[in-house]
């Protein structure tokens, strides 16, 4: 497992986030998940401005894991990697944006839901896929039948994760992290509720605690 994917994996939970306003919503955003004890971020490219979103939140928070979501294109991972993006995911599994990722070393989070998307993934040399619509697709009971044969998979489930699923996924060992927009809603951050999304990022973190057995 590469650094990256590490860093994922001891935080446990990956923010996924549409922001409409970089300019004005990247930085306080990043302090509040920050303050929560998450300082990650996936920003989906579904939002103009996303490269603007990753720089900004790289630049003022650069302990921060910031990465790049709904990433469908070769266009879109150099824009991310221009920015500061330090990993891609995407929501299918494109070859040849896979390749592009690898060009430039940046560890790719292909979306997997079927045995032969991840036998692609694992020929293309890819070990940690992201489940995707996580609970639309079967949920954590797909997900464990899949990791019989698959055990050298990871899978990082995004789609439906909420507070109340999130310990029940993350007990699992095949589970590398959770992808999540409970805590980064569009209401929270349209109106700016940056106190709230810290609180529901502290709840997170003691589920995830909970969930692995760890200390808090």
């Amino acid at each position: 497992m590469d650094p990256i994917t590490q860093k994922v994996a001891s935080i446990g939970i990956l923010p996924v986030i549409k922001l409409d306003r970089p300019d004005t919503d990247a930085a306080p955003l990043a302090q509040a998940l920050v303050a929560g004890g998450v300082p990650a971020a996936e920003i989906t490219f579904r939002a103009e401005g996303a490269d603007r979103a990753i720089r900004i939140m790289r630049e003022q928070f650069p302990d921060m894991l910031v990465g790049a979501g709904t990433v469908l294109t070769i266009e879109q991972v150099e824009k991310a990697h221009a920015a500061g993006a330090q990993f891609i995911v995407s929501p299918g599994l494109n070859p040849k944006t896979v390749a592009a990722c690898q060009k430039l070393g940046l560890p790719i989070f292909p979306g997997c839901i079927t045995p032969t998307e991840i036998e692609e993934a694992l020929s293309l040399g890819l070990s940690t896929v992201k489940f995707f619509p996580a609970e639309q697709a079967g949920g954590l009971a797909r997900i464990k039948a899949m990791s019989a044969p698959f055990n050298m998979v990871k899978f990082m489930p995004t789609g439906g994760i909420n507070l109340q699923n999130l310990a029940s996924y993350l007990s699992q060992s095949c589970i590398v992290a959770c992808g999540g927009s409970y805590m980064v809603t569009d209401e929270l951050i349209n109106n700016q509720q940056w106190d709230k999304i810290s609180d529901l990022c502290r709840q997170s973190v003691a589920i995830i605690q909970q969930a692995r057995g760890e200390s808090k």
